[in-house]
């Protein structure tokens, strides 16, 4: 089986076919699927994807680019919400200095709420982190000496240094698409050089469509093509990375049921290019 720890189902790309989405994904072998949440004020509408598939689980949090539109959200509103058992992961929070859209304080405000939600949950931080390498490793590096929380660098871009500062303070690193790019040769040696114990694959959809799907709206069964070339970077069979970042998932996300015993294989199939 194969994971998408990292999609957006409620976003409008998918309103009109959702249904054939997932099926698609399960025909692909895509045994969980994770939808996250980017305004906890919205919350509904991701809870209520989840609720509709056995399957598909959610988050609960504020993206960076509204952290100042939801700066009355507390630590405290999160946790409640992770009580429905649907909700198995805290974010997608952080930082993000590429587009600016939240003022850089209330990022970092947003970022420490969310940290003390997981903290106080056991429950994984999903953390966004673009061109902010120098102040996510800060911001981990100071709230991991004040208690251990599991989380996990959503899409992975950065560099080598923050990889390996999150790995040190337990974290786990996940990738996308962005790894089959041709442009991407640095990141595809981050990839092979991490512990096979931290490692995870996500899709972002509907962003960030991998390989022969460049340009098109990205879906969870495009997940299968991230597997193949993680399996090429690490030398390893695209089982054995099944395996290992199916096994890392249900690991940090402890709260996810893990499939019957019969689903741990994984037999690719041939994925054909769904209608846009």
């Amino acid at each position: 089986m194969l994971i998408d720890s990292h999609c957006h189902l409620d976003f409008p790309d998918f309103a009109a076919e959702l249904d054939a989405v997932v099926a698609r994904a399960r025909a692909a072998g895509i045994a969980r699927m994770v939808t996250i949440s980017t305004r906890v004020h919205r919350h509904a509408e991701v809870l209520a994807i989840a609720e509709q598939f056995a399957d598909v689980f959610c988050s609960v949090g504020t993206h960076p680019h509204y952290a100042d539109q939801e700066a009355d959200v507390t630590a405290a509103d999160l946790v409640a919400r992770t009580r429905h058992p649907k909700v198995v992961a805290i974010g997608e929070a952080g930082l993000d200095y590429h587009y600016d859209n939240s003022p850089r304080e209330a990022q970092e405000r947003g970022f420490r709420t969310h940290i003390a939600a997981a903290r106080e949950t056991g429950l994984p931080l999903v953390i966004h982190t673009r061109e902010t390498d120098a102040d996510t490793a800060r911001i981990l590096e100071e709230a991991t000496g004040q208690g251990a929380f599991p989380a996990v660098l959503h899409c992975f871009s950065g560099g080598r240094e923050l990889a390996q500062r999150a790995v040190a303070v337990g974290l786990f690193v996940s990738f996308t698409g962005i790894l089959t790019f041709k442009n991407s040769a640095a990141l595809r040696a981050i990839a092979a050089e991490l512990p096979a114990d931290r490692i995870l694959i996500e899709t972002d959809a509907p962003y960030l469509a991998p390989g022969r799907f460049r340009g098109k709206r990205n879906e969870p069964a495009y997940v299968v093509e991230i597997a193949k070339v993680l399996a090429e970077c690490r030398g390893v069979s695209l089982d054995e990375i099944a395996r290992q970042t199916s096994e890392n998932f249900f690991r940090l996300f402890s709260k996810v049921p893990r499939p019957a015993a019969s689903a741990d294989a994984y037999h690719p199939p041939k994925l054909g290019a769904p209608a846009a």
